[in-house]
């Protein structure tokens, strides 16, 4: 494995840009040679933190020991400036979403096949280990064939920042936290989605949405429930996730959680009437002593490599990315197809542009 390291700048260094030069710089094949921002106070937080502030994007983009650029700025510039840095001949990481429409998006990697370049979009939540565990669940039937996964994101703290709350630079909670629930179930079920119906939050008042639900139905038979909420003083689990045998559950991003399975070896024995309200039932009764096994969720499935690494292994033309851009492509198409039955309270089908 080769262990050269690439020089990378970092455009926009608010948190994320920040964030992502504290991730590159703690174990990675990439090397921040700088990173560039409109705002002079990021500048000097850039300095201070011992990075080189470039003056300008062209600064940047004429610079020939620079081979890359990693894009943390608000999303409705992401387009422009990717293809900017593509046509100087620089290679580009961009943060999600990646652009405001599928549209955006194909002119962007229009400008990377032209330059011969690559592209690649930072769906870092496809190695959460909440979402791993899943994958490990999903793929090696731990609680038999999952038929229904409930997969939400939920928060009291409103939209965050600025222009979060703007529609115009691409705000609100589907394309802030959707892109990345809806990116992890498209790489996780190898399916087409045949239908989908949502629904748009605005309880808090802004021109974009606070938060949403989303119901996806795929042609395997899986169903996904797909829920982001800012106004949520009591959350629902992380996960929910139901099997032929079983049930699981993953709490938060601390990995609380379990599995609940059937007990093949327990004789089948009829459930006991409770008392349930005021009335009895014996469809609704606990399973009979014995007849369930609880046990600890499984470890974590594995992907290659980190993303940064992968980036850098895809440049020098030695591997595939893991997060690949018809995929990116298929997650856009989707969004567009939740804000359709948003806003049209209507169930969208034929729509997907899933390829085996």
């Amino acid at each position: 494995m080769s262990t050269t390291q690439h020089s990378i700048v970092i455009v926009g260094f608010g948190g994320m840009g920040s964030y992502h030069g504290q991730l590159i710089n703690e174990n990675s094949r990439l090397k921040v040679a700088g990173t560039y921002d409109l705002l002079e106070e990021r500048r000097s937080a850039s300095a201070e933190a011992g990075y080189k502030a470039y003056s300008s994007l062209e600064e940047v983009l004429t610079d020939s020991e620079v081979e890359a650029i990693l894009i943390a700025t608000p999303n409705d510039v992401h387009k422009e400036i990717a293809i900017q840095a593509l046509r100087a001949g620089k290679h580009v990481i961009c943060e999600k979403p990646v652009a405001l429409s599928k549209e955006e998006f194909e002119d962007m990697l229009a400008a990377a096949d032209e330059a011969g370049r690559v592209l690649m979009v930072n769906q870092n939540r496809r190695w959460d280990e909440d979402f791993l565990i899943i994958r490990e669940m999903y793929n090696k039937e731990t609680i038999g064939t999952l038929f229904q996964l409930e997969s939400r994101v939920h928060g009291a703290n409103g939209i965050p920042g600025d222009w979060r709350h703007l529609q115009a630079q691409g705000g609100g909670m589907l394309l802030d936290w959707g892109v990345h629930l809806l990116d992890q179930l498209l790489f996780l079920i190898d399916s087409k989605v045949t239908s989908v119906s949502a629904s748009l939050s605005f309880i808090l008042g802004n021109e974009v949405d606070d938060g949403f639900e989303a119901v996806l139905q795929f042609e395997n038979g899986v169903k996904a429930v797909v829920e982001v909420g800012t106004t949520n003083f009591i959350t629902l689990p992380r996960w929910y996730v139901k099997g032929i045998e079983g049930t699981a559950i993953i709490e938060d991003w601390s990995m609380t959680g379990r599995m609940v399975t059937r007990n093949q070896e327990s004789e089948k024995i009829e459930p006991k009437p409770i008392r349930a309200g005021v009335g009895l039932t014996k469809t609704m009764a606990p399973p009979s002593e014995g007849a369930t096994i609880t046990e600890a969720l499984p470890a974590p499935s594995q992907l290659p490599s980190g993303f940064y690494d992968n980036f850098a292994a895809v440049i020098e033309g030695t591997a595939e990315p893991i997060v690949k851009n018809s995929e990116v492509l298929r997650v856009l198409n989707l969004i567009e197809a939740i804000f359709a039955s948003a806003g049209t309270n209507q169930v969208i089908k034929d729509f997907d542009i899933y390829a085996k």
